[in-house]
């Protein structure tokens, strides 16, 4: 099947448009949410009186509930539908935002970001599953773009945090009112979301346990390791790339900060572009080619012993891995349009612990080896993926 199916599998009353732009919506929000939250961090620190080791096991707490949101959200979506849950994962992260902010000691932290961990990663799952329903609508691929409106999320709340911080409001104000409009426009939003029809038999059909097995499970296993090594390799840019400027290359922070921006400017970039690419040359040519390009880019950062030639490298880290991930979480929901939701929650789990291992081993490797040879890592993994790529070949 297909990322990008025929417009009579959406419902007849449907509006593909309106349910793109709800979509994008709901992506803005989870990359804003979660882009609101690591700005404040340092003030929610300091104000919770805890340690950089505490917060750093809070950090973890987050992760794992965010972990399991996702694993809880994916087969609820397919039972009772995206229309409710997407909305509902939406309006609980809202409500999350308010938990850091007025937070007062470590435990109330970290029961905060236990919910406001679960409520990212249930909205996570069910706006990609949603994403997967709209771009069936369409006869071009679209995933990417959503992809693309998370990181515009996160630069908004990264606008939006530096001003209320500049300004002196309080961090709890400024979270808590984030929060209540996020809510708001969930609940806006939900309305024009879609959902799903099926041309697979009816559930009392008796070939229906045989064709609810047609994704095999070795495929999804081999979907999740993919979106493993790609978002490990995104999560080690995130961490590491300032501080590679820093410790390899010996610049001041202000000019390290650039080695991140230009990764994240063109992953951006290239997320807006991908979807009309992936049209010309196919989603196995996006991965491969997108793979190969970012072992190319980071294996420049290693060898570089120049600054400017050391941000082309992270440019193009960015610019190979930015259309990957959105290839295979629609391969993952097109596998079986009645348990995409469950698929897509493997899929995007086993991505997202790759997003938070990947720090955590380039930091365990960095105590035996220079920062720039524990690189090596997520060249191999890119390089390996180039390999996998043809796992999300179209299957008849």
């Amino acid at each position: 099947m297909t990322a990008a199916q025929p417009l009579s599998d959406t419902p007849t009353t449907a509006r593909p448009v309106a349910a793109r732009i709800a979509t994008w919506v709901f992506f803005g929000l989870n990359g804003f949410g979660m882009g609101l939250w690591v700005v404040h961090i340092p003030n929610v620190e300091q104000a919770t009186r805890i340690t950089h080791s505490t917060l750093g096991f809070l950090l973890l707490i987050l992760g794992g509930a965010a972990f399991i949101g996702m694993q809880v959200a994916g087969p609820l979506n397919d039972k009772y539908g995206q229309r409710r849950l997407v909305p509902a994962a939406g309006v609980l992260m809202g409500l999350s935002l308010f938990g850091p902010g007025l937070a007062n000691s470590w435990w109330t932290l970290g029961l905060a970001l236990a919910v406001f961990g679960f409520s990212n990663g249930s909205l996570d799952v069910g706006m990609n599953a949603q994403a997967v329903v709209v771009e069936r609508a369409y006869p071009r691929p679209i995933m990417a773009a959503f992809h693309a409106m998370w990181s515009i999320g996160g630069a908004f709340a990264a606008v939006v945090g530096a001003a209320t911080l500049r300004g002196g409001v309080p961090t709890a104000v400024s979270l808590s009112v984030c929060g209540a409009l996020s809510i708001v426009i969930s609940l806006i939003a939900a309305r024009h979301l879609l959902e799903p029809t099926h041309s697979d038999p009816a559930p009392d059909d008796a070939e229906q346990p045989e064709r609810r097995t047609a994704a095999p499970k070795r495929l999804v296993w081999l979907l999740g390791g993919l979106a493993f090594a790609l978002m490990l390799g995104e999560g080690v840019a995130n961490d590491w790339a300032a501080l590679h400027f820093k410790d390899i290359l010996g610049t001041s922070s202000s000019t390290a900060a650039f080695a991140y921006g230009s990764f994240a400017v063109a992953m951006t970039i290239g997320r807006f572009a991908t979807d009309r690419v992936a049209a010309a040359i196919g989603p196995v040519a996006i991965i491969r080619y997108g793979a190969g390009l970012a072992a190319v880019g980071l294996t420049i950062v290693v060898v570089s012993p120049w600054v400017p030639l050391a941000l082309v490298g992270w440019a193009l880290f960015g610019l190979g891995l930015a259309g990957g991930v959105p290839q295979l979480f629609s391969a993952a929901g097109n596998l079986d349009t009645r348990a995409s939701g469950a698929l897509m929650a493997r899929v995007v789990g086993l991505g997202y612990v790759g997003l938070l291992a990947g720090p955590a081993l380039i930091g365990g490797l960095a105590h035996w080896v220079p920062l720039n040879i524990a690189f090596i890592l997520p060249i191999a993994l890119c390089t390996i993926t180039v390999f996998f790529a043809s796992a999300i070949a179209p299957r008849d």
